[in-house]
């Protein structure tokens, strides 16, 4: 381990986790970010294309969600048996993660390609939309393995404190793809399916680095085979269900607001749903970092479950908070003064940049409470405490869910971007509410219970 996570403080250590993986999720949404960015200021055809992308990108962020369903759960039971002292479970739960990406790997690309075109109608696309969708759609699925395994053996390397080793990994990616895409889009004339390719040749880059870095001597735990066990790849996939669903369930909400726009919008429904995407751009460019925080912070919780420490997993989720909570309501207060600034990244034409940024302005106002959420879901998922986690983050969905659904039979059209403050006030304030009376002492109930059976058991250790 990079650190001494047993002696070492609990403030310092979220500082030096937390900052490289948020560093690194700033850079890991330049995939596709700079995609849009490039594709927005096309000459010709520049909101059908970015149209496009939107309705891509629910399918897309659906293939890091596989990363996530074995890489949290593999990366968090690493750190756990490394709490514990335990590195023979370690090196199995990196060795049947590596087994469980490939196979994802594999049933991800071959359903993406054999059921593209059902898939994009699905996802919203129309016939004006469908040539450019499908271009884009067909390279970037034939990448699915690079993202799978590239962005889930990362938190391999997370997982083991290296988080500078971990940051530069996405920045590596992020470099290549802000290289490429002018080269393929423009200079080679390919347009939205140069894009498509800059983002995957990156990809791949990604994966040579990390497969590198996993091989190194000095690393803990190393990039292998052999160990295989179906209850350890049970476990895995068991602890990683929660950041899979919400990935899935994130993508479903996407879905969802566009085929409300697209039902109520009329003639305007493919403009609608363009602005969505900038929306949508600008909440990832805002949100993603502090997601970064809380997830390169799960290394902690991890070890800290493993090695029986509740006082330090509630210190730490103390510090987390107050980082990811700083972050957000800086963000969300520049976001609300100056929606403009951020919604001419991908927009240039004044009119669609004065109407995007209305619609993104009523979208962010309530950011700062997602850190509540961030900093408690992903904490109890590190420690594998799923049930715990699944509550507090469904309320918020379902509570988005249910606005997206009524708001345009109540309001205007363009009211329905209030949805996502809603959900993130309430949801945001039920989490705090829960920790504080039945999270924190359901906690502690644990923690005693796992210290009296290592107790009863220490041919456990």
């Amino acid at each position: 381990m990079e650190h001494d996570f047993d002696t070492a403080p609990v403030k310092k250590l979220v500082w030096q986790l937390g900052v490289p993986a948020m560093l690194a999720q700033l850079f890991n949404i330049l995939y596709s970010i700079v995609d849009r960015i490039y594709i927005g200021h096309m000459p010709e055809g520049a909101e059908i294309a970015l149209a496009s992308i939107g309705i891509c990108s629910p399918a897309f962020t659906a293939i890091t969600g596989f990363a996530s369903l074995v890489g949290v759960g593999g990366a968090a039971l690493m750190s756990i048996s490394l709490g514990e002292k335990n590195r023979e479970t370690a090196q199995q739960a990196m060795n049947n993660a590596l087994l469980l990406f490939l196979f994802c790997s594999a049933i991800v690309t071959a359903a993406l390609l054999v059921f593209r075109k059902p898939f994009l109608y699905l996802l919203g696309c129309s016939d004006a939309m469908y040539p450019t969708a499908s271009a884009y759609f067909t390279i970037y699925s034939l990448g699915t393995v690079a993202v799978i395994c590239g962005t889930g053996l990362n938190r391999f390397i997370m997982g083991q404190g290296c988080a500078r080793q971990g940051m530069l990994s996405v920045v590596i990616g992020a470099l290549l793809n802000i290289a490429l895409d002018p080269i393929f889009i423009y200079a080679l004339h390919m347009g939205v399916a140069g894009a498509a390719l800059a983002t995957v040749l990156s990809q791949f880059g990604v994966l040579v680095y990390v497969l590198a870095v996993l091989s190194r001597p000095d690393m803990t735990i190393h990039i292998g085979f052999g160990g295989y066990s179906a209850a350890l790849c049970k476990k895995i996939l068991s602890i990683g269900s929660m950041p899979f669903f919400i990935v899935v369930l994130d993508n479903l909400l996407i879905v969802l607001l566009n085929a409300m726009l697209r039902k109520y919008g009329g003639a305007l429904g493919d403009q609608y749903i363009s602005y969505a995407a900038v929306v949508q751009s600008v909440m990832v460019v805002a949100i993603c970092p502090a997601e970064g925080l809380t997830s390169g912070c799960a290394t902690l919780f991890s070890y800290y479950y493993g090695a029986g420490s509740c006082r330090r997993i509630v210190e730490s989720f103390r510090y987390v908070l107050l980082y990811t909570g700083l972050y957000l309501g800086v963000l969300t207060l520049a976001i609300v003064a100056a929606p403009e600034v951020f919604v001419r990244l991908f927009l240039s034409d004044p009119e669609a940049v004065a109407q995007a940024a209305v619609f993104t302005r009523r979208y962010c106002m309530g950011f700062v409470f997602v850190a509540i959420q961030f900093a408690f879901v992903d904490g109890f998922t590190a420690m594998g405490m799923v049930r715990e986690a699944v509550p507090i983050s469904f309320v918020r969905k379902g509570l988005y869910i249910i606005a997206v659904l009524l708001l345009p039979h109540i309001l205007p059209l363009e009211d329905i971007f209030y949805a996502c403050p809603l959900s993130d006030c309430i949801g945001g304030s039920f989490t705090l509410v829960m920790y504080l009376l039945v999270l924190k002492k359901r906690l502690a109930r644990t923690m005693e219970r796992r210290a009296g059976n290592k107790a009863e058991t220490p041919a456990a250790l």
